[in-house]
């Protein structure tokens, strides 16, 4: 039976079954957490989950918090602004790891787990992509309870860490295209947008979702001609809803978007597979005929890419040219703005950390909040993504099942 389907499984699940003693009796037991923050060890990320004005709030609720020293500098916070703020600045990353809850941004690595103690909470990214079996077992053996915020929705049936991220993504990529289209290396010594007299700058935006959204916002916004593709009529009709005005769209069509490319000034992909690789749609005999200084933004790179020339690149060495076209393939765009993306993690994390004090601590939380429950892979070690237990061959059981066997 599709329980996602059944009416009374929508009912139960909003809660209205759960005696209302038990809502009464969660709400009381107030718990003070011990939060931990360790700096980010995956190569090039410069997010922090927590800065410094959410730590302060964490703390005025009772809460103690450790932030492993310099774990913001790469996002630009001191030691200092956490440690007015009330944090307690640690220098040996294994006290840290003895935490309630540890928050991180990128999944740990295997030598971090091994720093766990038993049954804690860890809120991080999963990025399934790159996890081997030897990853969950080492949390089946730590008996965690495990919170992937990518796959967090909320009450909209969004995800709203992904849209917050991929919001920043698509501004951004406007303003690095700009940045390479002026480069006297990379570029042709060009200014971004439009000015009197001046044929203004074009931009062909592969997708119509979030990143091509807020892209598409940008290059409006400094006076370029923007023309956006996508196979999903609707889509294309609720970004121009969205936008409130009147740009080209089109459905892929090799022909007209071969056209649009041989006049474009730079080139966004940003389409989003919700099932593996990202299809290619600018082969590389297209790549080959675009004008020369024109530039690449593959925001798709981290699902394979939408350009059949694109290769990840990194953010030391972030660009490479073919076909005198630059290529910009970075998977982790956000990360350029690590001060911004940190405070958009933040607003994110803060609210949910401070209601699961406020119920009592994360099982609390867990059974009423619905939404919250999807980004649940493991609960005390018990493996809760189907997808994950076939690809793995690992045990798994249903969520709800658990849940409701909490006392």
């Amino acid at each position: 039976m599709n329980t996602e389907h059944n009416g009374f499984y929508k009912f139960s699940k909003s809660e209205n079954l759960m005696p209302q003693e038990e809502i009464l009796e969660t709400q009381r037991n107030k718990k003070n957490l011990t939060i931990g923050v360790p700096k980010e060890t995956s190569y090039q990320e410069c997010r922090i989950p927590l800065v410094p004005q959410a730590v302060g709030l964490l703390v005025a609720n009772g809460h103690t918090v450790l932030i492993e020293s310099k774990a913001g500098k790469a996002a630009h916070f001191d030691d200092n602004e956490f440690s007015e703020v009330g944090a307690q600045i640690v220098y040996n990353n294994k006290e840290i790891y003895k935490s309630d809850i540890i928050v991180k941004v990128a999944p740990p690595s295997i030598e971090e787990i091994n720093l766990f103690k038993s049954r804690q909470t860890l809120i991080s990214s999963l990025h399934l992509a790159g996890q081997s079996r030897e990853y969950f077992e080492k949390l089946i053996a730590k008996k965690m309870t495990t919170l992937a915020y990518e796959l967090i929705k909320d009450n909209a049936g969004t995800f709203p860490v992904i849209k917050a991220m991929s919001e920043i993504t698509g501004a951004s990529s406007i303003f690095i295209a700009a940045e390479y289209l002026e480069h006297p290396e990379y570029g042709k010594g060009a200014l971004f947008g439009g000015f009197p007299g001046i044929t203004p700058t074009e931009v062909v935006i592969l997708g119509s979702g979030t990143v091509a959204e807020y892209a598409t916002r940008a290059a409006l916004g400094m006076g370029a001609i923007v023309k956006v593709f996508d196979n999903s009529i609707y889509k294309l009709r609720r970004l121009q809803d969205s936008l409130n005005t009147r740009i080209f769209t089109s459905i892929i069509q090799p022909k007209v978007l071969l056209k649009a490319l041989k006049t474009a000034d730079v080139v966004i992909g940003a389409i989003y597979s919700t099932e593996g690789r990202t299809p290619c749609i600018v082969t590389e005999d297209m790549v080959q005929q675009m004008k020369f200084g024109s530039v690449i933004i593959d925001a798709s790179i981290d699902q394979g890419g939408c350009f059949e020339t694109s290769k990840i690149t990194n953010h030391k060495n972030p660009v490479f040219k073919k076909y005198d076209v630059t290529h910009y393939c970075i998977p982790n765009i956000a990360s350029k703005v690590p001060h911004t993306a940190s405070y958009a993690l933040s607003n994110f994390f803060t609210p949910i950390l401070v209601k699961v004090g406020e119920m009592g601590g994360i099982e609390n939380m867990l059974k009423i909040d619905y939404s919250l429950r999807q980004g649940i892979y493991f609960l005390n070690g018990t493996l809760t993504k189907s997808y994950i237990g076939e690809y793995f061959t690992l045990p798994y059981q249903d969520i709800e099942l658990l849940i409701s066997a909490l006392r």
